[in-house]
């Protein structure tokens, strides 16, 4: 059963802040397509993202850096088709905004125009300032990024906690601030400690999301795959794994190929 609040119709910006305000804690997901979308929607999720992560979960690639603009337009365009409650953030992807605030524009608007969804989310700070005002200049919202930020992993070299020596925590709390001023509705925090993340919740108005990031901020988000056991090998310590899909799915196949080998399917009932 649903346990989201009935008189809440579709969520939207002006919702997630009012949740801020009163304590209610956001909840968010990434989704990739039509199926799972609907399923998640229906379950009451307040945000589903359609993050660039789907490079990794959905194509295999080893860093979220080579999912391209279309591929990133087709996956949010069939959740949006699927969605009728959650407010739907999409992931500009690496090379589609950063040092030029003109391409970052011309990317949120066909994220908005052809696939329907609501937001973008941005990685990063002060470096990519001229792009979040210039896509927030165009009426679209904006959620930023802070703490790991995978586009720009080969620049950090590690997925091990961010933001952990004075100088880049206090740099974090700056672009928590910054990313507030210049008009962001909410940011994520991922991978850092959780005193620093509860420090930012408390910093600024907009709600924050963490991953990795404790339990002092607004809300929080996980890959599908991940928390629904479906990949094996990612186990962070910030994970709770709520399923075992993974198991699930690899014994129905196994029983599907054993019945057919033993001429067991279909069966009788199960012919016309």
């Amino acid at each position: 059963m649903s346990i989201h609040k009935s008189e809440i119709k579709k969520v939207t910006t002006h919702q997630l802040q009012s949740m801020k305000e009163r304590g209610e804690k956001i909840s968010m997901l990434t989704a990739y397509d039509y199926s799972m979308a609907s399923l998640i929607d229906g379950a009451g999720v307040d945000i589903i993202l359609v993050g660039d992560s789907a490079s990794n979960v959905m194509a295999g690639h080893e860093t979220t850096l080579p999912i391209t603009l279309d591929q990133m337009i087709y996956h949010a365009s069939a959740v949006v088709r699927a969605v009728k409650r959650a407010f739907v953030v999409v992931d500009i992807p690496f090379g589609s905004y950063q040092g030029n605030s003109s391409e970052a524009l011309r990317s949120a608007i066909r994220i908005m125009k052809e696939s329907g969804a609501h937001s973008v989310k941005m990685e990063g700070g002060t470096e990519i300032k001229e792009s979040i005002i210039r896509v927030l200049s165009a009426g679209v919202p904006v959620m930023g990024h802070l703490g790991l930020t995978p586009q720009s992993i080969y620049k950090f070299g590690t997925y091990a906690v961010r933001a952990q020596e004075k100088e880049e925590a206090d740099q974090l709390i700056d672009d928590a601030r910054l990313l507030e001023e210049c008009g962001c509705y909410a940011i994520v925090l991922e991978k850092i400690p959780a005193s620093l993340a509860a420090k930012v919740a408390q910093e600024v108005k907009i709600p924050v999301i963490g991953i990795g990031a404790g339990l002092h901020v607004d809300g929080q988000v996980l890959v599908m795959h991940d928390m629904l056991g479906i990949t094996k090998e990612f186990q962070p310590r910030f994970l709770r794994q709520y399923a075992d899909l993974g198991t699930s799915i690899h014994n129905a196949v196994t029983q599907y190929v054993s019945d057919i080998k033993a001429k067991d399917f279909p069966n009788e009932k199960e012919s016309y």
